[in-house]
């Protein structure tokens, strides 16, 4: 199975200096071109005028630092992705204390989106930046379209024959969306919320919340090294895992949806 995971804004900083980093050491190398377009164009604009970063990047004056920090990206060191990504989503699923044959099984069978990096794999070594996937870089526009193009064929390669599992936040899944016989294997997760509110049971969708119980659910299936083959077997998977999993009927060519019931946040 293949795990899409958006990145997360927080993110670890080395605590030295350490291996700067390399580009050609990336996975999915086919898009080196594309990396290094868009790698140029937030250096410069970063360290340009800071309105106009700040504007395209969507800062505030009090985040200059981030573009401090993206200024020096080709000279700063670098973090495995495993140990780069901070926030509710990465806390929850605790990559760096994985058992390791979790460990390992993630890095096969996850693939996290970056606006800066298009996908990385969680052994790859990137320096702490800050861009987001709605951000517009001058000479290359919407990041959303841009990676749009260039992962057209890197995402089917790289999801091969495997059930694909799309955790993905609205602005990471404009930069790539499954069509025809990849479409029908591929699965999107929606949290429900349900309480008892004035003694109806009500449910909402959740919103920031979700992002933990999606990374818990990760770090569930890694752990018990499950590895389904369709969309069945995974509703199977989760249930034997203790999740209230409802699936919806799906409509031919587009993702399966599953609702994640939750009490709980």
């Amino acid at each position: 199975m293949l795990v899409l995971l958006p990145p997360s804004e927080g993110k670890a900083v080395p605590a030295r200096a350490g291996r700067p980093l390399d580009p050609a050491a990336l996975s999915a190398p086919e898009l080196s071109p594309a990396r290094a377009a868009v790698l140029d164009a937030l250096v410069e604009l970063s360290a340009g005028e800071p309105d106009l970063a700040r504007a395209a990047l969507g800062l505030s004056p009090g985040q200059d630092d981030e573009l401090r920090r993206n200024a020096r990206l080709r000279t700063a060191a670098t973090l495995r992705v495993d140990r780069l990504y901070s926030g509710v989503l990465y806390d929850a699923l605790s990559l760096a204390t994985l058992p390791a044959p979790a460990r390992r099984l993630a890095g096969r069978s996850l693939l996290i989106f970056s606006a800066l990096w298009g996908v990385l794999r969680t052994t790859d070594r990137v320096p702490p930046y800050r861009c987001s996937a709605g951000a517009r870089l001058p000479g290359v526009g919407p990041l959303g379209a841009y990676w749009r193009r260039e992962l057209t064929a890197t995402l089917p390669a790289a999801a091969g024959r495997r059930l694909v599992l799309d955790l993905r936040s609205t602005g990471y899944a404009s930069m790539w969306q499954p069509t025809g016989e990849l479409a029908d294997r591929t699965v999107a997760v929606r949290v429900l919320h349900e309480q008892r509110v004035g003694g109806e049971l009500r449910r909402s969708v959740v919103s920031h919340f979700n992002k933990a119980t999606k990374g818990r659910l990760v770090r569930d299936l890694l752990i018990a090294g499950v590895r389904p083959r369709t969309p069945d077997e995974l509703v199977t998977a989760l249930r034997d895992l203790s999740y209230t999993v409802e699936a919806p009927d799906p409509a031919p060519g587009r993702p399966r949806r599953l609702d994640l019931v939750v009490t709980q946040l």
